[in-house]
């Protein structure tokens, strides 16, 4: 395995890559990139409790005069605000005669339905039944225990982050024909980023893996332990924070400049992959890549949503003046995960033929 050498941070966030190698004549990852540690890792998180939690949406998402909905696994969802603020979420079929509560308006915490006005403010009524639901800051969850099988969990396992009110947060959303594993599988190959991104990746060896990397993907070139800032959901476990791939990677921003980090990959559950950054400029930021289930398509073939949330912290001065221009950089920062996703979600969906027709060789 390759040495481990810290990547230290300079007095710029931006560093001038040197020697730069182009893109055919980096090194080949595909003997490091063995299908067996892919599938083994990916088993590893299928194996992790969930307590029966899916991603919905970006908090942000969740508006003040309509429900934001989901079809989860073939269910209809919808959430929305009461009157106190407070998350709720139910069934998106209305029990009087079906009517779609997606298209219905909310006034003044009140979903009505648009078909009869069926009135619904959060607790059963009429043969409506509410979810759990759950707001993190960042993304809102709802609980469906008969899709997840699980025993239920009170909150979703909600990975550690830096203090929202000294970051910056943006979420993505994307939808590709695959299942959640191959999604998953994407994240837990980190051997692919210079090769197949190589306008976002630069200079990328992976340094550790589950299988060799013992304790120190779970700790800061400090010694500290991951998970400072963690939300009063909960965190990671101790198993899921040294099961993880350790990745030292430079991201591209024009030309030769980069930002050189250290990044560790983690799954805290079966639908969840995190990227945690540990060392080098922007410690402690995340980005966190959620697969929800849709449902088939019109030709069969089962969708994905994946929900990527960044949150993004720095302790430089400066890094107060970017807090303050979040509405302009929010866009831009889903511009560049989609630009990603849209060769990922390729990537998985490619791995979800292969699999649904026996031809997957990993």
């Amino acid at each position: 395995m390759n040495p481990r050498r810290p990547v230290r941070r300079g007095r710029l966030p931006l560093s001038l890559r040197r020697d730069p190698v182009a893109w055919e004549r980096q090194l080949p990852t595909w003997r490091e990139a063995r299908p067996a540690v892919i599938a083994q890792a990916l088993k590893r998180a299928q194996a992790r409790p969930s307590g029966n939690w899916f991603v919905v949406g970006a908090t942000r998402d969740v508006p003040a005069d309509r429900p934001l909905a989901r079809t989860i696994a073939g269910q209809e969802v919808v959430v929305w605000r009461d009157a106190t603020g407070r998350l709720v979420a139910g069934p998106g079929v209305c029990p009087h005669l079906g009517a779609p509560l997606s298209d219905s308006p909310v006034r003044c915490g009140t979903l009505v339905c648009h078909w009869h006005g069926l009135a619904l403010k959060g607790a059963p009524f009429a043969g409506w039944e509410p979810l759990p639901a759950y707001d993190d800051g960042v993304l809102v969850w709802v609980r469906l225990d008969d899709v997840g099988g699980e025993p239920p969990l009170e909150t979703p396992v909600v990975p550690p982050r830096p203090a929202l009110t000294r970051a910056v947060t943006a979420v993505y959303v994307g939808v590709g024909a695959c299942e959640p594993e191959d999604v998953v599988a994407n994240r837990l190959d980190p051997w692919h980023g210079a090769w197949f991104h190589p306008y976002s990746f630069v200079d990328l060896t992976v340094v550790d893996t589950p299988a060799t990397a013992g304790r120190a993907p779970a700790r800061t070139e400090d010694g500290e332990a991951k998970g400072e800032g963690a939300g009063e959901a909960g965190g990671e476990g101790a198993a899921a924070q040294e099961d993880g791939f350790v990745v030292d990677v430079s991201f591209r921003v024009a030309g030769r400049l980069v930002v050189p980090v250290r990044a560790v990959f983690t799954a805290p559950e079966p639908r969840t992959v995190v990227m945690h950054i540990t060392e080098g400029e922007g410690r402690g930021s995340v980005v966190e890549t959620h697969a929800t289930p849709l449902g088939p398509d019109d030709r069969g073939r089962p969708r994905t949503a994946v929900v990527e949330a960044v949150v993004a912290a720095s302790d430089r001065p400066g890094f107060a003046v970017a807090r303050r221009m979040s509405p302009l950089l929010r866009p831009l920062v889903r511009a560049a995960a989609g630009r990603l996703w849209r060769d990922d979600l390729a990537y998985a969906e490619r791995r979800w033929q292969l699999r649904s027709t026996g031809r997957f060789p990993g």
